[in-house]
């Protein structure tokens, strides 16, 4: 189970208790859960505050709302064991998955992987479809400054329409993200608890700091793709960086070093075919790192598109890669060394992870070069 995955399910636990009768009928069902990394010294993997996000409008208290929950949650596929701790925080202790599986899932799900299933489809309707929710979001997206003079903007725009549509949805462009996630260390109050369905306000809009004038024409000096990088590198309302290290072919340049290991990876199977083998997944030993960014890399997109914060992501991109630069040199035989189950399996990771990061860049709105 990915830590998307585990948000989906406990939203559905949640709807199933109300739809039971365990939470009152007026529950409200939240559309998405916030779920985060176990803080050192936590319980499991992953936490949630789930609880006090339903906890106002079923007036019950959120120990109670847990305790519902997690009876529910711990006969889930994929989930270990679920504890409460402090006054309503679920904790997961997951199953663990095999790397052969996160492989495999990566290789059938492509540049998809981290995306949010597909809704079942709907009957055909026997009504003409509404067509108020449609309206509603183009309103919310005109809402959003990007006239023709303002490039970053527009690029920001993009990019977070992109990453919000992985996730099935179009974010409210109008509505401020919650700026952090509750902790076990700070309970939340109602006020706190960001809430499905928030109506916007004009004065809520977000703020993305143009390029400063004083960089004058940063896509002619730098190029569209790297341009772009560096206006999405930090949060929307941070002024942009243009150092000239975006122009350094070398590991100065995260935005080299995220294309340059997309390109490595793209090698390495080219490379191999001309050894005579090819990629099998299987387990490999002593990779944690980037199997790690790998797992987490479902969570990191849904946390960009919840928080609209493509810095987040970029970030995200930017460890993978330094990740698959150290691994990289360990997936082909050395010397006299035939290929063996081994290689096979590390290759695989090594495509897994490329085709994670040529997602990404395609998200972003950038190139993934197959050589460079």
């Amino acid at each position: 189970m990915t830590p998307a995955d585990l948000s989906r399910t406990v939203v559905r636990a949640v709807r199933c208790a109300v739809e039971d009768g365990e939470l009152p009928a007026d529950a409200v069902v939240p559309d998405r859960v916030v779920v985060e990394r176990t803080r050192p010294g936590g319980v499991g993997e992953y936490a949630t505050p789930v609880a006090f996000q339903v906890a106002r409008s079923a007036r019950r208290a959120p120990g109670e709302v847990a305790a519902v929950l997690a009876r529910r949650l711990e006969v889930a596929d994929g989930i270990e064991r679920v504890e409460i701790s402090g006054a309503g925080f679920l904790n997961f202790v997951l199953r663990k998955r095999s790397v052969a599986d996160l492989l495999r899932e990566i290789h059938a799900q492509g540049i998809r992987y981290g995306c949010a299933p597909d809704p079942d489809p709907d009957p055909a309707p026997d009504h003409a479809p509404d067509h108020a929710p449609d309206r509603e979001r183009d309103r919310d997206l005109a809402a959003v400054p990007a006239p023709r003079a303002e490039v970053r903007a527009r690029v920001v725009r993009d990019a977070l329409l992109r990453i919000a549509a992985t996730q099935g949805s179009t974010p409210n462009a109008t509505e401020p993200a919650p700026s952090t996630a509750p902790t076990p260390d700070t309970v939340p109050t109602p006020s706190t608890v960001p809430t499905p369905n928030t109506v916007p306000t004009p004065d809520t809009a977000p703020n993305i700091a143009p390029v400063p004038a004083r960089e004058g024409d940063v896509v002619a000096r730098f190029g569209v793709d790297a341009a772009a990088w560096a206006m999405l590198a930090v949060a929307p309302h941070e002024s942009p960086v243009f150092a000239e290290r975006l122009l350094a072919q070398d590991e100065s340049n995260e935005f080299f070093r995220v294309r340059y290991a997309h390109s490595r990876a793209r090698a390495l199977t080219r490379n191999a075919a001309q050894l005579g083998f090819e990629s099998l997944p299987g387990e490999v030993v002593g990779e944690d790192a980037l199997l790690r960014v790998l797992a987490e890399h479902p969570l990191a997109l849904e946390a960009a598109a919840y928080h609209r914060a493509p810095e987040r992501f970029v970030r995200q991109l930017v460890e993978l890669a330094d990740a698959l630069l150290d691994f990289q040199c360990r997936v082909l035989p050395q010397g006299d060394e035939k290929p063996s189950a081994a290689h096979r399996s590390r290759l695989a990771v090594a495509e897994a992870a490329g085709t994670v990061l040529a997602g990404g860049l395609t998200l972003l709105g950038m190139d993934a070069p197959e050589r460079l």
